[in-house]
């Protein structure tokens, strides 16, 4: 007995179907940042993977990076392009959240409203 496998629209291979989906929302300016920095990586097998770890003084950081890989459990999202994945033990802490990017005088980089938080540390960059 075999397992039927299908190609998702990621190109990746599912036993049994698609990849679900995650609410993480990604604001056109943050796609066209992460479309800019893939592109002077040269590399476009690459997907923006947000995820919550424990750590910082408030109990949970946020980690973006690039990953080519995708992960059983992970759910993924395509904005023009750019994918975003979650890992599935994310996924009940980022529903609803939003990925922007700025880049003002006072601040350059990516930022995340998450109406999950129930609130966040003095630095910022952890939260509960």
């Amino acid at each position: 007995m075999s397992t039927a496998t299908n190609e998702n629209s990621t190109g990746a291979q599912v036993a049994g179907g698609e990849l679900p989906e995650h609410e993480v929302m990604l604001t056109d300016v943050a796609a066209g940042k992460v479309r800019s920095l893939l592109e002077q990586e040269g590399r476009t097998d690459l997907r923006l993977r947000v995820a919550v770890q424990p750590g910082g003084c408030s109990g949970l950081i946020y980690q973006l990076y690039f990953d080519e890989r995708l992960l059983d459990g992970d759910a993924v999202r395509d904005y023009d392009g750019v994918e975003v994945v979650v890992d599935k033990m994310s996924v009940p802490y980022l529903s609803g959240a939003s990925i922007d990017f700025e880049d003002t005088i006072s601040k350059q980089g990516f930022t995340i409203d998450n109406p999950n938080a129930g609130g966040s540390c003095a630095c910022g960059d952890s939260f509960h």
